[in-house]
């Protein structure tokens, strides 16, 4: 395998990889329930993240190579949702959806679940680092990942 495009490849592959598992981690480890737009974010990555691996089994090279693209132009999808959930976010615009929680049962059970359902607004950041939020975070690095990946393609031989 060419050697760029090996490059690229583990980069469409760990990228979106190592963003789901912070996304997981932030959720499951850090109490950070993901709103609606967050959500929105992972389904780009998890395509992105079977492209790359059924790449990893693909002999033709060209083909390879396309997978890897596309696995590219899932990444920067998710970045450029996650770029407009951090302007949502800072209010610089209004999202499109108002997020909820999903409630289910009946009765008790329902009431229940309503009182207990976390509020989760997208235009709230639940967490920053140097003012920047994990949508921001996503943004920054889905897309210069993107670019990064569909630049080492564009500029390698297919081989």
């Amino acid at each position: 395998m060419n050697q760029k495009i090996g490059f690229a490849h583990w980069l469409a592959f760990l990228l979106p990889a190592g963003l789901l598992a912070g996304a997981y981690g932030s959720q499951y480890i850090a109490g950070l329930p993901p709103c609606e737009m967050c959500w929105w974010q992972r389904y780009p990555h998890f395509e992105a993240v079977a492209l790359a691996t059924i790449a990893f089994f693909v002999g033709n090279p060209g083909y390879r190579k396309a997978l890897v693209a596309l696995a590219a132009l899932g990444i920067l999808t998710s970045g450029l949702i996650g770029g407009f959930h951090a302007g949502v976010e800072y209010g610089w615009w209004e999202g499109l959806t108002s997020c909820t929680a999903t409630i289910s049962g009946s009765g008790d059970e329902l009431l229940k679940s309503i009182m207990n359902a976390p509020l989760v607004r997208c235009d709230t950041a639940p967490w920053t680092l140097f003012g920047i939020s994990l949508a921001g975070y996503n943004f920054l690095l889905s897309t210069g990942g993107a670019i990064a990946i569909l630049w080492t393609i564009w500029h390698s031989k297919t081989s």
